[in-house]
């Protein structure tokens, strides 16, 4: 089985950690991975995106078209990913930076503050981990415990104390989107 993730905001939001840490869980749990970052020009608040994709065996190619798992952090991104999410896929919006609905009925989507719910785990940095979670708790690619395990063994160690805050975050993600997600039709 191969599972493909597209990650999207502006830098600095944290996309491409979030996509490391679900490449470092893959890893650690003996899976296939491929992760490739893609920054804009800007040094900071420019775009920033990352594709992962998962495999229980070889990748043939890491390039992704299509994927079923996208996680949005602002608008521009919602605008230019919402089209190529696969249908009966998920797409995770933050919508903390972000002032519309999406379109599709065809997606399981869950539109979530992750900025706010970071700031309730303690630190408004971890809106990435939100996301994440919240994008586990609907395709089960990886389970949160792998997660976890993940940010212990791979953090650096200039961010272990925010380790539990990470942890946090991924957990408050993974249970909002249980409670809110908007099912594909």
């Amino acid at each position: 089985m191969q599972t493909e993730v597209f990650l999207a905001g502006f830098g600095g939001q944290g996309v491409m950690f979030a996509g490391q840490v679900l490449s470092y869980a893959a890893m650690d749990v003996g899976k296939e991975v491929t992760w490739i970052p893609s920054y804009g020009p800007e040094m900071r608040g420019g775009t920033a995106n990352c594709t992962v994709v998962i495999a229980d065996e070889e990748i043939g190619s890491p390039l992704v078209q299509d994927p079923p798992g996208v996680i949005v952090m602002n608008l521009p991104s919602l605008d230019k990913y919402e089209p190529t999410v696969k249908p009966g896929g998920v797409l995770i919006v933050n919508s903390s930076m972000v002032d519309r609905k999406v379109n599709r009925s065809d997606i399981t989507t869950v539109a979530l503050p992750c900025n706010e719910i970071a700031e309730e785990a303690g630190d408004k940095r971890m809106a990435n981990m939100v996301a994440t979670g919240a994008l586990l708790a609907l395709m089960p690619v990886l389970k949160l415990e792998e997660i976890e395990s993940a940010l212990k063994a791979h953090m650096p160690g200039r961010h272990q104390n925010l380790l539990a805050k990470n942890i946090d975050a991924l957990k408050r993600g993974a249970a909002y989107a249980k409670e809110h997600a908007v099912k594909a039709i």
